[in-house]
């Protein structure tokens, strides 16, 4: 007997060159292909993954979207050979050192904590920007129709989310998704100024509930939620603080997943608004265990090595939630939104409980 095929939304989250894990997962799931997808949510990282697979799904279906997403990243390592400023020295690699110790990389991080890209880098150089208009026909991806994109990026003057679809999606739109304010001058839109959507949205999940049909939502994270040890030395603790900035506006959206659920659970809408929920079912691939022994450094690590082992960690991570998961999609969540998301003891959840 045929296997069911299933359709599900997609929730990409950012983090530079860790973004190779949800590659991963994206081309085992691409691979395997019992489930569709109707819709993308993505920031940073998470929006090169998600243009590059809609627009290869626009031209040529899954395999084509499998052949972007690795020529995408390839081209992440080629330019990265000559352009990365971060790059480690051979003999660095030699001796084991990690990313973080190389002498690149402290020297970069030190300036960036003295000067902004709009004096060390007043040209605004970015390889990405290349490697991008390389990969994707923005032209052709605004007419994509099989996959429903929702881009976020941070307004700056009001520190809002803007969510940008298919239809709306240029290169700048991809750039101000990914752009990193210590790192590269804003980049602006109709007038108004851009920085990384994973400030306000990593990514926003709200456009899930709305504008598809699917209640199933699979967040790939590549931010760790849970970090085992306390950090103690300035790079880690910042690093962490960036992990949990950059989860803040995905956990409230998780607890506003979970009331409402419990408002449909325990009856408590009225018959008017029933029709105005969707008992969302949310599920999660998560990278904490496959980059745990990575630093913040890694995530300017463009080495193929290093991308495709995080690729290899993501494929095996998604060909296990298949395993154990594929029969609850469109039937249940698969996590436990309070245990794994939220561990809130609050009076409100006990009220309902």
């Amino acid at each position: 007997m045929a296997t069911e095929r299933k359709t599900i939304n997609l929730a990409l989250q950012g983090g530079g060159a860790h973004g190779a894990f949800a590659w991963g997962v994206l081309d085992k799931l691409l691979e395997d292909g019992r489930l569709g997808i109707e819709g993308i949510c993505a920031t940073s990282a998470g929006t090169m993954n998600a243009c590059a697979l809609a627009y290869g799904m626009h031209v040529g279906g899954s395999d084509r979207a499998r052949e972007v997403l690795h020529e995408f990243w390839w081209n992440i390592h080629r330019v990265g050979q000559t352009h990365n400023p971060i790059k480690m020295l051979p003999w660095e690699r030699m001796l084991g050192l990690s990313m973080e110790n190389s002498l690149a990389y402290q020297y970069f991080d030190s300036m960036t904590r003295v000067l902004s890209p709009y004096q060390f880098n007043p040209f605004d150089i970015n390889p990405l920007r290349d490697v991008l208009a390389d990969a994707i026909d923005f032209e052709q991806l605004k007419r994509c129709e099989c996959v429903k994109l929702f881009i976020s990026a941070t307004q700056v003057k009001t520190g809002k989310v803007r969510v940008f679809e298919a239809r709306d999606m240029t290169l700048d739109v991809a750039m101000a998704s990914a752009c990193l304010p210590f790192l590269f001058k804003a980049v602006t839109i109709d007038g108004e100024d851009y920085w990384d959507g994973g400030y306000v949205g990593n990514p926003a999940l709200f456009p899930l509930f709305y504008d598809t049909d699917s209640r199933d939502v699979l967040i790939v994270h590549i931010n760790p939620l849970v970090r085992s040890e306390t950090p103690t030395t300035a790079p880690d603790i910042m690093n962490r603080l960036n992990e949990i900035s950059f989860n803040s506006s995905l956990l409230k959206e998780m607890r506003a997943i979970a009331f409402v659920k419990k408002l449909i659970e325990h009856d408590m809408l009225r018959d008017e608004h029933k029709t105005q929920f969707k008992d969302v079912l949310v599920h999660s691939v998560r990278a904490d265990e496959a980059l745990s022994e990575y630093s913040v450094a890694s995530k300017f690590d463009s080495d193929w090595r290093f991308l495709t082992t995080l690729r290899d960690r993501g494929r095996d991570r998604m060909e296990q939630w298949l395993d154990r998961h594929f029969d609850a999609v469109g039937r249940h969540d698969t996590v436990d939104l309070h245990n794994e998301f939220l561990n809130s003891n609050g009076r409100l959840f006990e009220t309902l409980a």
